[in-house]
């Protein structure tokens, strides 16, 4: 009997994951390519001028460019991947810098001001937006958002509550413009208070809403700001979790009472939490790395190199978040969702700054 050795699966099959791969790396060049090039014009203004650091430069050349050019949809993928994956890759780089007990240590020494900074803006969220007018999902989302992540804690929330996807933009657009003044703003404000890294760390981590600016505003500080504020934010990070399952059992309760009982099984069910989203493959990755740093994997010896390289990817991904704004988008949130966002900014920047008075860590 002849043996017939049929390969033509295989080998089809490693020829379409090719295809598949270089699809996937020309689609995400020319965004990418346009990422890191304002990165590395960052990173050299920001050499020249180190007050103002690499990834400020790295976001307001990115918003300039956008401005200018208007990237078209040939761009997107890559400036996608440029704001988000890289973003999160940063973040695992930055941790091989760390160890597991920086980590306790920072967290711990954080939370009575990050609880208080949390009932703040959500309090603060609650009363300004009856205030101003903004009611419902919109006040929700940018409670939130400015309470925990930004965007990250918009998008959790909005898993659940299931918000009109303008009232999603509203809060992003609010969010956003926040956080580029955030890290405009901060670190010349930290000068100007004397305030030394660690305070100045705790401030940017409890009081900038999203991770992208949290850093920037860290790194542009000077010291070991950065690492501190990352390592406050991504603590803060991990309140996502008890805000977005409170809100999950109370959007159900608000279903069902507006439900028929033979629906209400239903309605629980297609409002299942995603869990894995609830906790970031980038948080994992984060501690991952310092437990490496922590055993000894990793030895100090390469910390310089990689905070330099954490740092640049940190300012490439900000230049994609530059790169991908579009001034409409904040045109259409309007003056009341911006109102809001502007209150909570300052009540939570101010409360930061006051409960780290008086619990003496300023």
């Amino acid at each position: 009997m002849a043996f017939h050795l049929d390969l033509h699966h295989p080998v089809g099959t490693a020829q379409e994951a090719g295809s598949a791969a270089a699809q996937w790396l020309r689609s995400r060049s020319p965004g990418l390519l346009v990422a890191l090039a304002v990165a590395a014009a960052a990173t050299a203004a920001g050499t020249a001028l180190p007050v103002v650091g690499g990834p400020v430069f790295g976001i307001v050349f990115g918003l300039v460019v956008a401005v200018v050019l208007r990237p078209g949809p040939r761009m997107r993928p890559g400036i996608g991947f440029a704001s988000r994956p890289v973003l999160q890759t940063s973040i695992v780089v930055l941790g091989a810098t760390l160890s597991l007990s920086q980590i306790a240590d920072v967290g711990m020494g954080s939370l009575p001001v990050m609880l208080g900074t949390l009932a703040v803006a959500l309090a603060g969220a609650y009363v300004a937006g009856r205030l101003l007018g903004v009611r419902g999902d919109t006040q929700l989302l940018i409670g939130v958002g400015t309470a925990i992540c930004g965007a990250s804690a918009i998008a959790a929330t909005q898993s659940v509550v299931r918000a009109k996807e303008s009232q999603v933009a509203y809060a992003v657009a609010t969010i956003f413009v926040f956080n580029v003044a955030a890290v405009l703003t901060f670190p010349q404000l930290g000068h100007l208070m004397g305030l030394d890294p660690h305070a100045f760390g705790l401030w940017a981590g409890t009081a900038i809403n999203d991770t992208s600016s949290v850093v920037a505003a860290g790194y542009a500080y000077g010291g070991d700001a950065g690492s501190y504020a990352v390592i406050v934010k991504l603590t803060r990070t991990l309140m996502i979790i008890p805000i977005v399952v409170g809100l999950a059992m109370w959007a159900a309760r608000r279903e069902a009472a507006v439900s028929e009982p033979a629906g209400a099984g239903d309605a629980a069910q297609k409002r299942r939490l995603p869990w894995r989203k609830l906790v970031p493959l980038f948080l994992v990755g984060f501690v991952a790395t310092s437990a490496l740093t922590s055993v000894g994997v990793i030895p100090a010896a390469w910390h310089p190199a990689l905070t330099a390289v954490g740092t640049f990817l940190i300012t490439t991904a900000l230049a994609g978040i530059g790169l991908s704004m579009q001034p409409s988008e904040i045109r259409h949130a309007g003056i009341r969702p911006l109102l809001l966002g502007a209150v909570l900014w300052v009540l939570v920047a101010a409360s930061s700054l006051g409960l780290q008075a008086l619990t003496g860590t300023l």
